[in-house]
């Protein structure tokens, strides 16, 4: 008996996309890409304005002793100063001593408080970033130093209630500061445009 051989047919479900030419996916990953740098924008516009109030607030309330971290009728204005009771509160760290040599020391309390002032109106304005970077950094740096989280105890022995050897909020206030500046966050939501164009700042870059 002859035996034919019949071709194997394969059947199945076969399912058809249609294909994006390049013409119809170039505005829309245009326009994806607009939408989200718009996006980012808007992000670090924010955090510039809330980290620029932290400063802000922070000169604020030292100066004018609104009753949160300064006590009323403690505020700079009536006598008092920004820095000794920090400064002298310092219990660890390489820098003890010598901040409790500058603890009340009036450069000390101008030169703190002025750094406040600027940082935390450079940032809500959005101009001179690069500057606020700088002095913001400095400062974060000389603020960890003080609070010394590497320790786990203070000189008397108890505990100095570290979260962390290391990462705290000076040091992301600091990056976060970098990174603003870096990414030219003055632009949206602020003066950075303006304050660009003006001459003394164009023909000085680390003015911006």
């Amino acid at each position: 008996m002859a035996v034919q051989d019949h071709s194997h047919r394969h059947v199945g479900f076969h399912l058809s996309f249609p294909r994006r030419t390049g013409s119809a996916s170039g505005p829309a990953v245009a326009s994806e890409t607009t939408a989200t740098a718009t996006a980012g924008a808007h992000a670090l516009a924010g955090l510039r304005i809330l980290l620029g109030f932290v400063f802000l607030w922070a000169f604020l309330d030292k100066t004018f002793g609104f009753g949160y971290a300064t006590p009323s009728g403690k505020g700079w204005i009536d006598g008092g100063s920004p820095t000794k009771g920090f400064l002298n509160s310092v219990a660890a760290g390489p820098m003890k001593d010598t901040f409790h040599s500058w603890a009340g020391d009036t450069w000390a309390d101008w030169l703190f408080m002025l750094g406040l002032l600027g940082i935390g109106v450079a940032l809500i304005a959005g101009i001179g970033l690069r500057l606020a970077a700088v002095g913001g950094t400095a400062m974060m740096a000389l603020m960890w130093m003080a609070e010394w989280p590497p320790a786990k105890h203070l000189a008397d022995g108890t505990p100095s209630m570290s979260t962390n050897p290391f990462a705290d909020y000076h040091l992301i206030y600091a990056v976060a500061l970098i990174a603003l500046a870096a990414a030219g966050a003055g632009a949206t939501w602020g003066l950075g445009r303006i304050w660009a164009r003006l001459p003394f700042v164009s023909r000085n870059r680390w003015l911006r």
